[in-house]
């Protein structure tokens, strides 16, 4: 079924529209909760919360890619769940380095000052990411959009392990200078 005809059936609020966003997104939303939590059980559950996200945001919205939408829904609630569980029990999962290694270069905050810093930021990192060769562009989302580890971006794009963690160091070092001159930083 097309995109299209999915989001016709949000809009129809059609319950149909939740089986067939799983049968054509389910295994990719999977994939995006499960490497951010490392969980089967909790994945499933982040998985469903966007689902359920979807159908309370479509209507109003329609999105452009049902796949990015959905991705991004699926993405945010598995974050929102992993930080929920470390500040439980402050664990040292491997799942919040790359966190970690972007944290220099994203300020922290809360208001409305830093809502608009953080959406020029957004801005200024599409911006950054669209200079990028394509390789370099697809090692960065798969370590910080898909939380992928070195080894797993390494065995998928055909790099070593230490080429993939040296094109993540000049990836970030390329950004930090360009959201210094940006005077994001």
């Amino acid at each position: 079924m097309e995109d299209s005809q999915i989001v016709a059936l949000y809009w129809e609020r059609n319950t149909g529209a939740i089986d067939r966003t799983t049968e054509k997104y389910g295994k990719y939303c999977m994939a995006i909760a499960r490497n951010i939590l490392q969980s089967p059980e909790d994945a499933e559950e982040c998985v469903n919360d966007a689902w359920l996200a979807a159908w309370n945001s479509i209507p109003p919205n329609r999105p452009a890619s049902l796949a990015t939408f959905l991705g991004r829904l699926t993405r945010n609630r598995a974050i929102d769940r992993l930080r929920a569980q470390q500040s439980k029990k402050r664990g040292e999962g491997a799942v919040s380095l790359p966190l970690e290694e972007l944290s220099e270069l994203i300020p922290a905050g809360a208001g409305p000052e830093s809502e608009l810093l953080f959406q020029e930021l957004v801005q200024a990192i599409n911006a950054f990411l669209d200079t990028l060769a394509a390789a370099e562009r697809n090692v960065f989302l798969c370590r910080y959009w898909y939380f992928d580890s070195i080894a797993e971006i390494g065995v998928s794009l055909g790099f070593s392990e230490s080429k993939v963690k040296s094109m993540l160091h000049r990836t970030r070092k390329k950004l930090r200078h360009s959201l210094q001159k940006e005077g994001l930083l």
